[in-house]
């Protein structure tokens, strides 16, 4: 059951993933303005990637005082795994949480840090998420973005969160960033080094490591469980959706830009 459910998930997600695959975005990125616009966007859903992470950590592990062992083993290594290079890989003999590398490339070529920056430090802060996230000034379509996130997260089942972490997330994104990679060279070369460096750095890790890793994390949370797969189908289709309507803004906004039309941002 567990192999034709994840077989089942695939056949019908295979329209979800094609329009990603397919998105117009990948040839609309053609100057650096467009690219800062791009990362101004998808930052959030940078940053809202380790929150997937860390509620996947805190289901199958133990992350309280005094410590028990929670779960199976095999899912606590797998997500340990994953936790210890997103949020402290080692980059040029350096250890960094990836959101910090997207941030530093997203300085290096003048991109607006400004609605990131100031959501963060009001969650330090104390104030309640979404709160922070309105107040920012994210732009739209990462607001609605990360709103879905945070709506499968709020499930509170684990099987939903790890099916839009597995194929929302560490399973398309090979895929998306070398294409991106490769028109980026092309065009603009060492310009974006540090840029490169993150979705360079994405490619090989998901590809070879994480994907792998988070498909054996979904399909052993599944098991035999039909109404779970038929959960994490919906789940996946709908952090797909997303995605796409993510992409979908960015090559709006960057069209928008190029007549002189001012960024639609979220008010708070």
């Amino acid at each position: 059951m567990s192999a034709m459910g994840m077989y089942n998930l695939l056949r019908r997600l295979e329209m979800s993933r094609k329009q990603i695959a397919e998105h117009s975005i990948y040839q609309s990125l053609e100057s650096i303005d467009d690219i800062r616009i791009f990362m101004e966007h998808h930052v959030f859903a940078v940053w809202d990637f380790m929150s997937l992470l860390k509620s996947l950590q805190r289901a199958l592990t133990c992350t309280e005082i005094p410590w028990v062992p929670v779960g199976s083993p095999k899912l606590r290594r797998l997500i340990n795994e994953i936790v210890l290079e997103e949020e402290t890989d080692e980059v040029d003999g350096v250890a960094v949480s990836h959101y910090e590398l997207y941030r530093r490339a997203m300085t290096e070529i003048g991109a607006d840090t400004r609605a990131i920056d100031t959501m963060l430090e009001a969650i330090g802060r104390g104030k309640p998420f979404r709160e922070a996230l309105y107040a920012s000034g994210a732009p739209v379509g990462a607001r609605a973005f990360v709103d879905k996130t945070f709506e499968l997260i709020a499930s509170r089942k684990t099987h939903v969160v790890a099916a839009a972490f597995t194929f929302g997330r560490e399973e398309p994104i090979p895929n998306m960033f070398r294409t991106l990679v490769g028109n980026l060279q092309k065009q603009h070369g060492s310009h974006l080094k540090p840029f490169i460096t993150y979705l360079d750095r994405h490619i090989g890790l998901d590809e070879d490591h994480h994907a792998p890793m988070a498909v054996e994390m979904l399909a052993e949370l599944c098991g035999n469980h039909s109404e779970k797969w038929e959960e994490a189908t919906q789940a996946a289709i709908a952090a797909l959706t997303a995605r796409h309507g993510l992409w979908s803004t960015v090559v709006s906004e960057v069209s928008l830009a190029r007549m002189g039309v001012p960024p639609l941002r979220a008010a708070g």
